[in-house]
């Protein structure tokens, strides 16, 4: 087995460690510290994605439990103007209906009063009828001496006198 690649070269082992040491400081010198460099960059533009974006779900989350509170406060607004006008129209037909009651009340006293004040007329004027009968009745009395048949007939015929005007 006569193979080069197989069998130790210490000279081949030296170039190639020196090759190996030179490629390596050339590499830490120009590309080692570009690269970390590059690196590093690209973390801090990780973490501060990662920031920006806790922020922004942490500011998701505050403009959502306003606007629950912005809505749950319409809510109650809504359900206090609801019962407002609901107190509003209850007040206003209860005053309607008070005010319905009090004129059929006065409707009824001013009707009253005028089935009183006829009443009273009426009576007056039957009153004044009597008056005028008996007065007719004296007078004729007076006028001519009668007996208990001529007192009879005499009321006869004023009860008949009066019932025609009643009946007008």
């Amino acid at each position: 087995m006569n193979n080069p690649l197989v069998q130790p070269d210490p000279g081949l082992f030296i170039w190639t460690i020196l090759t190996f040491l030179v490629l390596l400081y050339l590499l830490a010198k120009f590309a080692w510290k570009p690269l970390l460099g590059m690196l590093e960059k690209r973390e801090n533009l990780i973490r501060q994605s990662l920031a920006d974006a806790e922020k922004a779900r942490a500011e998701l989350e505050k403009i959502q439990s306003e606007s629950e509170a912005l809505l749950a406060q319409a809510r109650d607004e809504a359900q206090t103007i609801v019962k407002n006008g609901k107190d509003t129209a209850e007040r206003m037909k209860a005053d309607i209906v008070a005010a319905a009651e009090e004129k059929a009340r006065q409707l009824k006293l001013d009707a009253e009063a005028q089935i009183s004040a006829a009443r009273d007329q009426a009576l007056a004027e039957i009153k004044a009828e009597v008056v005028d009968l008996s007065v007719d009745i004296a007078r004729k009395l007076i006028r001519k001496n009668l007996t208990a048949q001529d007192n009879q007939e005499l009321i006869d015929q004023s009860l008949q006198q009066m019932k025609p005007k009643h009946e007008a």
